[in-house]
């Protein structure tokens, strides 16, 4: 593709636009969600919350990558809305914690299928040599989605009810599903659904050449699964009435450092950023371990939020990079596979030791650290020409 060919056109804007309601659809609920189980009486299942999310996504991710390479990109990504939608207006009727469990479940297909298809839509029409550049871009209307998503969904709660945050998340979800109707197909070949296309054979579910970045986005995801778990009890903990504040202050620093760097992996390399960025994350999470009051908690909520503005768009499109054009999906889907796996794995050990064990914060910043210093283990030791990308 020509590189000097503007990668900001309507349909761009357009794809950032859905992705950003789609984003703030799912976000707006997760502060208030630990405390809705509660209410429940399901305290002991609040890791549940976020690990059920990610077990659906993680599981759905062979489909989605395998439906966005022969269906088209369009229609997954309006698939994925379309769960937000339905799971937004349904919340309401789910008054028993196994209910509610369940519908977590069902909720995670969303996010499994919807970002798989945005990142191969967007690798197929930006250049090679801008393409950590676009996918930073719609990165960051992700980014102002999470920031927005949470505060708003709290001051909905505090304002009405909890019903009415779940009928505006399904809102937001519908018209995201409108402005993809306007998107123009950019798969060539496409084949009509069929349920044949749903039966999985072995090399479909996993792409061998994206194992590296795959690798790395396991070890540092492990942290957000801690802090969507966590966070919203720290913040009590340390006086943070509006939960929401706390996902918005990293959601913010991760928006600004994709304003200024979007173009950084492209210029300086997959990895050398991804070096960088990781250390980062290990000072955020250390400081976390050690922080006692709200100031020093959003402090590095904020610096958190740099690395993983920087991790996200560095992944994919080393992703990218690797992956063979015929199978762009199934990458970018075994990449978020390792992404849905770190958060669910640190969703549920973080859930389990908040329950169980005294100075979990600490425990669980400390373990989390240790866990993200092997992801620059990992690269610093490994030897490819792939991983000098």
């Amino acid at each position: 593709m020509d590189s000097s060919r503007s990668i900001y056109t309507i349909q761009f804007w357009l794809l950032c636009a859905s992705n950003f309601l789609f984003t703030a659809s799912f976000n707006m609920m997760i502060p208030e969600l630990p405390g809705y189980l509660s209410a429940l009486g399901g305290r002991e299942y609040v890791g549940l919350v976020i690990s059920l999310f990610t077990l659906t996504a993680g599981f759905s991710r062979p489909f989605s990558g395998k439906l966005t390479d022969t269906v088209g990109r369009v229609p997954i990504m309006a698939f994925g809305s379309l769960v937000c939608f339905v799971c937004g207006l349904l919340y309401p009727f789910m008054v028993t914690i196994y209910g509610f469990l369940l519908l977590r479940l069902f909720h995670g297909f969303s996010t499994g299928f919807k970002p798989t298809a945005t990142s191969a839509y967007v690798a197929d029409v930006a250049p090679e040599d801008r393409r950590g550049e676009a996918l930073s871009v719609i990165g960051i209307s992700a980014s102002i989605g999470m920031s927005a998503g949470p505060p708003l969904g709290s001051w909905l709660v505090s304002w009405s009810s909890v019903n009415t945050m779940f009928y505006v998340s399904s809102a937001f979800a519908l018209l995201s599903i409108l402005i993809l109707m306007n998107l123009k197909e950019t798969l060539e070949h496409r084949e009509r659904f069929s349920p044949r296309l749903l039966l999985i054979r072995k090399n479909e579910v996993f792409e061998p050449r994206v194992l590296a970045p795959a690798i790395v986005m396991l070890l540092v995801s492990y942290a957000i699964g801690i802090i969507l778990t966590i966070g919203p009890d720290l913040c009590t903990a340390v006086g943070i009435t509006n939960k929401g504040t706390f996902f918005m202050t990293y959601t913010l620093s991760s928006l600004l450092i994709r304003l200024v760097a979007g173009r950084a992996s492209d210029r300086f390399g997959r990895v050398a950023v991804l070096r960088s960025s990781i250390l980062i994350q290990v000072v955020a999470m250390l400081g976390l371990a050690f922080a006692t009051d709200a100031w020093m908690v959003l402090a590095m909520a904020f610096l958190f939020g740099i690395p993983w503005g920087l991790n996200s768009p560095a992944l994919q499109a080393w992703t990218v990079d690797l992956a063979h054009p015929l199978f762009r999906g199934r990458a970018v889907a075994t990449t978020y596979i390792a992404l849905e796996a770190g958060i669910g794995l640190g969703a549920l050990t973080s859930g389990w030791m908040h329950n169980h064990l005294r100075n979990s914060y600490q425990i669980n910043f400390l373990l989390c650290s240790l866990i993200t210093f092997a992801a620059w283990v990992y690269i610093r030791m490994r030897k490819s020409p792939a991983m000098n990308y």
